[in-house]
């Protein structure tokens, strides 16, 4: 991000908006840097990560099968979220459920660790055969539209499991109480099924954007200082590439950070829809349970 900054010499808040590269007739972005780097995102994940976690071809199967390096530290990291993120949420729900939980930390600690690589001033050169003046750089997740899109798909996981797994008692269990009351609380429940998406894509937006808006302010300092006097530039460049360093370090924590956030939340609202608690639990037993916990 302070490379970005530092090579591009223009305004350095430039560097934290999404950029259209193409736009329909009606102002629809049809293709920008945020949608470039998600794609980049994904393909990383499906080229890189299987390559992390395969057995190695040869050797004794002790030595085969047990995990080391990358393939430990993406171990590890699964099982956790499996068995201390979705399982105390989802509980029989969970193996149905994993895949979905594993895809959104990945995708989403990939997108916020890709925005912290100075991509635009690599990138350009190789856009500039292209005839395009800027390089392809930039945090997808510090994107409302983006988080928005992520956690409408929590949504969907939530509404469309709920009527999958119980039907028409995933409905009453919105009217809860004697009519009217009933029709208030099923509004309000609506409601809060709303607000907990917002509060989703607002909640990793928000963390995301916040440290690339201050970083983009302290290189903003050195322009403004060394536009008054090289000297007086320079003094003020030292503080400011060793805050922004330390803030760099802090940037990579709550990339982990944010990615665990949203994907223990995720779990706790589907958790929260698939595992009613409702009087009729004798027509929805233990067995059918079971039975409708494995497979999508």
């Amino acid at each position: 991000m302070m490379m970005d900054c530092l090579a591009s010499g223009v305004n350095p808040l430039t560097r934290v908006v999404d950029h259209a590269w193409k736009t329909s007739e009606g102002g629809l972005t049809i293709l920008s840097n945020h949608m470039i780097m998600m794609v980049v995102a994904a393909v990383a994940l499906m080229l890189v990560l299987p390559r992390l976690v395969r057995v190695p071809p040869s050797g004794d199967d002790l030595d085969r099968l047990t995990p080391r390096g990358s393939r430990n530290a993406i171990e590890v990291i699964c099982q956790f979220l499996r068995d201390f993120v979705a399982r105390p949420y989802l509980g029989p729900y969970t193996d149905r459920f994993i895949p979905y939980i594993w895809s959104v930390f990945f995708f989403i600690l990939t997108c916020n660790l890709l925005g912290l690589v100075p991509l635009e001033p690599i990138t350009r050169p190789i856009m500039k055969l292209f005839g395009q003046d800027r390089g392809i750089y930039g945090t997808a997740t510090g994107n409302i539209w983006v988080t928005g899109a992520l956690a409408t798909c929590t949504l969907l996981m939530i509404v469309v499991n709920g009527l999958r797994l119980h039907g028409m008692v995933f409905v009453k269990h919105l009217f809860m109480g004697p009519f009217p009351i009933n029709c208030l609380m099923a509004f309000l429940e609506l409601v809060g099924l709303v607000a907990k998406s917002f509060a989703l894509a607002i909640r990793l937006f928000a963390n995301i954007i916040a440290g690339d808006i201050l970083l983009a302010v302290l290189v903003g300092f050195i322009a403004m200082a060394g536009a008054a006097s090289a000297w007086l530039g320079l003094a003020v460049a030292i503080p400011v590439v060793l805050g922004g360093a330390a803030i760099m370090l802090l940037e990579l924590f709550v990339a982990f950070l944010q990615a665990f956030i949203f994907t223990f939340l995720s779990s706790v609202f589907i958790g929260q829809a698939v595992n009613l608690h409702h009087e009729d639990e004798g027509e929805h037993g233990t067995g059918h349970e079971a039975e409708l916990a494995h497979g999508p």
